[in-house]
């Protein structure tokens, strides 16, 4: 049995587990503001040396650290955000490897409910 639509606060009628068109323009325009403050990859320390550093770990880690998934993983996430700190950035007892999936939805998720 499939859930009822919504009614959307701009009053178009939204089927259930879909966002409307307003709610998917606000979150562009949200992220279009944030984008236009954040530092660069290379700025936030994702640089050669990074570069070095993430083959080396995938090289040794290739399989995603989320349990019961065992793709492999393109991404060595920081298990606590670094933030900035370079230290926290640096240490490699705070880095897990995943793969897209598990970065992009559930740490991500993860990472904006802080």
């Amino acid at each position: 049995m499939s859930k009822p639509p919504r009614l959307c606060a701009c009053g178009h009628v939204v089927p259930h587990g879909e966002r409307c068109r307003c709610q998917v323009a606000a979150t562009r325009a949200r992220n279009k503001r944030h984008d236009a403050t954040r530092p660069t990859a290379r700025q936030r320390g994702y640089d050669g040396a990074w570069q070095k550093a993430r083959a080396a770990f995938l090289a040794a880690h290739p399989h995603c650290a989320h349990p019961g998934c065992n793709a492999l993983a393109t991404v060595v996430d920081h298990i606590v955000p670094h933030r900035g700190d370079k230290a926290l950035f640096w240490d490699r007892t705070n880095w897990q490897p995943l793969c897209g999936h598990h970065h992009n939805a559930h740490k991500q998720r993860q990472e904006r409910g802080q």
